[in-house]
Parts: C-alpha cells; structure tokens; sequence
C-alpha cells in the first residue's frame, strides 16, 4: 500500500483501531439470496484493509461498518532485529501485541461477535518476511505462527516495493505458501490473496513475476488483488473509475495469459471471480489523482457486472474528512487519517460494500 500511508508506530490503543466484521447473506433487489464469505472460490466479499500502526486510529464505535465483512489488518512484516519473526509494522512483535495491545482478546471478541478478520502480510514500506528471513523453515514458522495465533482463515500477502523487485524472496514466499495449506483440516483450507501493484494497463512486469511463481510453486490462490491507485501520469480528463476500470481489463487479460502458459486456463468468468479490487479513497499519493465517491460508486457497479469476487480499500481508517477530525488537509498531500474529501463518514465504505456484504448489521449474529 501506498508509503505515505505507513506508520511503523502501533497504536497504543489498538482496541481503538479493529472494525466489525464478518459474512452473511446478501439480498438481491430480486429477492435471491447470495452467500457471502471466504469459504470457497465462488463467493465474493467486501473487507477494506485497517491499518493498525497508526497513531491515532479511529475508534471502533466510529470505524465505518458496512454490516458483515472481513476486516484485513495490516500490516506484518519482518522483526527488525529478528528477521525471521513476525511483528506489526517492525514495532511489536506477537506476544508484545498481546500483552500492551490487548490484540489476542479484541480478534476473539470480534469471532463471538459474529465478524471476522484477515491479516496482510508486506505493504509498501518495513520488510515482508520472505524478504528478510532466508531460512525455510523459519519462514514457514513466522508465517504459520500468524496464521495460528490469530486463527486465520484467509491471508492477503501484499507484494510491492523492494518485495516485488527480489525474485529469491518470491521463490520463498512461494514455497512457504505452497507448503502451508497442507496442515489444515479439508473443511478448513487457508485462502491466500495476492495484493500487486497495477498501472493503466494492467498487471506490472514484477506482479506477473510474483504470480507466476506463485502458481509455479503449486499455490492454489484465493485470488489476485489489485492495487488501483496511485497510477502513473493520466491523460487529461480520464479519471480515476476510467483508470481502475482499464487497469481491471488489462489484469484481466495478463490473468487469462499467465494461467494459459500455466497450463491452467479459466474462463473468463472464473477469472473474474479471482480478481479483487483495491482503490485508495480520496486523495491519492499522485498530487492529481483523486478517488471520489462517484468513483466508488462507479468502481462497485462495475465490479458487480463483471462478478469480481473482492472489493477492498485503503483505508478504513482514512473513510473520513480531515475537517471532522480538526485536521487541515493540504490540497494535493494524502494522510492516514483521512481522505482528503468532505462527506460523511464511511461513504466510501457503504459505496465500494454494496453487494458484498449484508447491509443489516443483525444478520448472522
């Protein structure tokens, strides 16, 4: 995710920075019910990333929730002076998440709650594991030890920066994930998302790279998420939903390619069930990109035409104005806390949701 968004600070007040989560039915205008979860290739669902090394986040009461959802937290990388082990944003490791962030109580308070969370490991800025830890089996325990703590149903491995530039790193990465499904329960399998970076055409030359050899390695993944934001310079008057919407059909086509020479040809449709979309709301780190909430709107009905099978957002923490929090916004910079844009709070959230998850906060509890 964008760097302007890293923060390698956790929150002190980490309960202050988790949003309700979870799957539930969605009710179609026809009346037909549509399951929406994680629990197998068919079904789509709607999860904005959270990042919660940021100082201050947003409280939980006031984190917008469009209902159900998976809620992904962001970011782990690599110990910075343990490679090999795991810790959110390089600040805390696992047990110290725990004993100062209350972090092991808040995941399980939201399972009895009826939500759930997802974890993404990488992002723009910190160092992933497979970048920083060149011993196998020490990697399988970092990631595995995430997985296991928090009880992990589904990982999203966010591939960008010096990540996507190091080939070993991917072949580990790879290797590890391709290992990792194997010790689960059949009724329980792990769904790994790729997050990669996309210009305007599509897929970047490194993300085919790290998908490739994902799919080399034997990794069946949950999909690919696309990271539609911050492209690079746009020709005058297209805006961001006609950026994202072209960088979708030409990951689209890059998708149909590299499964084609993987001897593991889809069709479109299944394609598109693999593909997850990712917009930065509001405005983005390019000074003159700015996602709006008619951007959104239109991003989510045409994610609903194609049958995507994810929507995300960076982020739940920035799905508010600057001047509802007393913060002046400087025209052309992005912050972590806010979008940039005036409106309500969690406008983006209920306009890039919708179809994705069930709007009735009740539902499944």
């Amino acid at each position: 995710m964008p760097a302007s968004m890293w923060r390698g600070t956790v929150a002190v007040g980490l309960a202050a920075a988790l949003s309700l989560s979870g799957c539930a039915p969605v009710r179609e205008a026809n009346g037909r019910e549509e399951k929406v979860s994680q629990a197998g290739p068919d079904t789509r669902w709607f999860g904005g990333y959270l990042d919660v090394t940021i100082v201050p986040g947003p409280g939980l009461q006031n984190v917008p929730s469009p209902g159900k959802a998976t809620t992904v937290l962001s970011f782990v990388t690599a110990n910075p002076v343990k490679p090999c082990e795991a810790s959110w944003g390089g600040s805390y490791d696992l047990e110290q998440a725990n004993s100062r962030l209350d972090l092991d109580s808040q995941v399980d308070a939201f399972r009895k709650a009826g939500n759930d969370v997802a974890v993404s490991f990488g992002g723009q800025l910190g160092k992933e594991l497979a970048v920083a830890c060149t011993d196998d089996a020490a990697l399988m325990r970092a990631y595995a030890g995430v997985i296991d703590r928090y009880g992990l149903a589904t990982v999203d491995l966010d591939v960008e920066g010096a990540s996507a530039a190091d080939p070993a790193a991917a072949e580990r990465r790879a290797d590890t994930m391709a290992r990792l499904p194997g010790s689960r329960p059949p009724d329980a399998p792990l769904k790994i998302w790729l997050t990669l970076p996309v210009s305007v055409q599509g897929l970047t030359p490194a993300a085919i790279v790290s998908l490739e050899t994902m799919i080399a390695a034997g990794v069946e993944l949950a999909g690919v998420n696309l990271m539609t934001m911050n492209f690079g310079p746009l020709p005058q008057g297209q805006s961001m939903l006609d950026a994202s919407i072209r960088a979708a059909e030409g990951s689209h086509r890059a998708l149909a390619g590299v499964y084609e020479r993987a001897g593991k040809p889809l069709q479109a449709e299944a394609l598109w069930r693999k593909i997850g979309l990712t917009p930065m709301i509001g405005q983005n780190d390019v000074p003159d990109q700015v996602f709006t909430p008619a951007d959104a709107e239109g991003l989510n009905a045409f994610a609903r035409e194609r049958g995507v099978g994810r929507m995300s957002m960076w982020s739940l923490n920035r799905d508010i104005s600057c001047n509802s929090l007393g913060q002046v916004q400087p025209a052309g910079v992005a912050t972590h806390s806010c979008s940039g844009l005036e409106g309500r709070p969690g406008m983006f959230t209920e306009a890039l949701s919708k179809g994705f998850v069930d709007t009735d906060s009740s539902a499944g509890r």
